[in-house]
């Protein structure tokens, strides 16, 4: 479970809550009825309720909504860009990561014999 600034614990149930919370208030700021809002967004009315009561739902329709709202640059910029530091580029000739990998095991975790099972 990851933490705020704050410490208090964010679970998937709260951060919809409050996100669904938030695109009403942005509804009611711009003075759009959810009918109009789910019409122009392209997902049913009942979908966009869900959305704005805080259940689960398709990220599709959530992200058409903020679309509709003229809110998706606010949304991208949640995520920040991630950009290689120049530093790492001398590190390694291959450039940017493009894939993870699980992190090394502890040489005593790989020593075994013929005689013991792995």
């Amino acid at each position: 479970m990851a933490s705020t600034k704050m410490g208090e614990a964010v679970t998937s149930r709260a951060l919809r809550t409050e996100f669904g919370r938030r695109l009403a208030r942005q509804r009611l700021a711009r003075n759009v009825t959810q009918a109009a809002l789910a019409e122009s967004a392209g997902v049913g009315l009942r979908t966009l309720r869900r959305i704005e009561a805080g259940e689960p739902s398709g990220f599709d329709s959530v992200l058409r909504i903020v679309i509709a709202l003229g809110l998706a640059d606010a949304l991208i910029s949640g995520v920040p860009e991630h950009a290689i530091r120049p530093i790492e580029r001398v590190d390694s000739p291959r450039g940017e990561r493009q894939r993870a990998r699980p992190p090394k095991t502890s040489e005593a975790s790989e020593r075994w014999s013929w005689s013991e099972p792995p």
